[in-house]
Order: C-alpha cells, then structure tokens, then sequence
C-alpha cells in the first residue's frame, strides 16, 4: 500500500521519444534538380541494357 504522504506524478510522454525539428541539413536540393538527376539515371540504364554487353565483352 502507498504511503499517504507521498506524491506520484504520472510519466510525462507515455515513453513516447520526442524528436526536434531543428535540424538544418547543409546540402540543400530543389525538385527540379532531383527530377533531373532521376531522368539522367533513367538514360544511363536504357544506354547500359542497348550497349553494355559490347561494352564488356560479352
């Protein structure tokens, strides 16, 4: 049994990890550049599947 004279006071969060949103990155990128960095990846595939084997040797 609890002792009358003593206090407990409920956890604050539930045990729930608080994250801030604080964080700045340094690198900074806009939609157009990931865009275009995406179609660039997209062209080197479909050039490595057409030429890739003549490339290589096989």
């Amino acid at each position: 049994m609890a002792k009358p004279d003593k206090i407990q006071m409920p956890s604050g969060m539930g045990g729930l990890v608080r994250y801030f949103d604080d964080y700045k990155s340094k690198i900074k990128f806009q939609p157009q550049h990931i865009i275009i960095l995406i179609v660039v990846v997209i062209i080197l595939i479909l050039i490595l599947h057409q030429y890739g084997a003549g490339w290589i040797g096989l």
